[in-house]
């Protein structure tokens, strides 16, 4: 899985609301076509300011869809979205490959022992509060190193508490959590940090930077699907330093990361 996680899969979010099943699986089956690596299915908001959700609600919102991409023989592998632990387990059993968390296991005390016992690749973000409450944490002492060293140390802190609880490092991936209780010069100082992080962190990177708000900022644009080529630009930009891009536009993205692997990677 090391090798997996390792280099370019871009891999798309799904959100499960009440437009239905159907809907949520022909827009997965879309995105493998479009050239998705990996889907990413999640049944809770995580944007800024966003209402917490129940873990049985959470359950019958992402359970159905990877039960039934599995019946439809969908071999791609899959994610789910979580910072549950009971979700985790029961979405590993249902056909999901790996956990992602925003949380950085931190939500829920049984998470990173339950990682261990499940034996699947891990991504953990760095973040601060609740969806409710980050946005006012974003504050980072420039005495002290400012974002790019509390990140480092903030979200090393997990990993090392992930490797402490059993999870090897060879199934860990750090997310440094672009937008989450941090602001557009914090997000700008991040990327340009990419490669110094993944060596403090000894993991591949996970880079969730699609139509985030500091790039509507950047190019005047508040529509986040019109931000589609400043997406391009941040992902051709982070390459070789992420390893994993979660994307919106799959298509037009899986063609920017292509050329650049071949640019900066020399992989053609």
């Amino acid at each position: 899985y090391y090798y997996y996680y390792y280099y370019h899969y871009r891999y798309h979010y799904y959100y499960l609301t009440s437009s239905g099943l159907d809907v949520a699986r022909r827009a997965a089956v879309q995105m493998v076509l479009d050239g998705a690596d990996m889907l990413d299915i999640g049944g809770v908001s995580t944007r800024p300011g966003a209402a917490a959700v129940g873990e049985a609600e959470e359950l019958a919102r992402v359970l159905p869809l990877i039960e039934a991409l599995r019946a439809d023989g969908l071999g791609i592998p899959i994610s789910v979205d979580t910072s549950c632990a009971a979700v985790a387990r029961a979405a590993v059993r249902a056909g999901a490959d790996a956990v992602n968390d925003v949380s950085g296991g931190a939500a829920d005390a049984r998470m990173l022992a339950t990682l261990a016992e499940l034996g699947v690749p891990a991504v953990l973000m760095h973040t601060r509060g609740t969806p409710q409450s980050m946005q006012g944490m974003a504050a980072y002492a420039a005495e002290a190193g400012g974002v790019v060293s509390a990140v480092g140390v903030e979200l090393g802190a997990r990993l090392d508490a992930a490797r402490a609880a059993g999870v090897p490092s060879f199934d860990l991936v750090a997310d440094p959590g672009i937008g989450f209780a941090k602001d557009a010069a914090h997000n700008l100082q991040l990327l340009q940090a990419l490669g110094q992080l993944g060596r403090l962190w000894r993991a591949p990177l996970l880079l969730g930077a699609s139509r985030k708000r500091f790039i509507g900022a950047l190019v005047g644009e508040a529509e986040p699907k019109r931000r589609d080529w400043g997406t391009a630009a941040v992902s051709a930009c982070c390459v070789p330093e992420a390893d994993v891009h979660r994307v919106h536009d799959v298509k037009a993205m899986a063609q920017v990361l292509c050329v650049a692997d071949a640019i900066r990677r020399q992989r053609w």
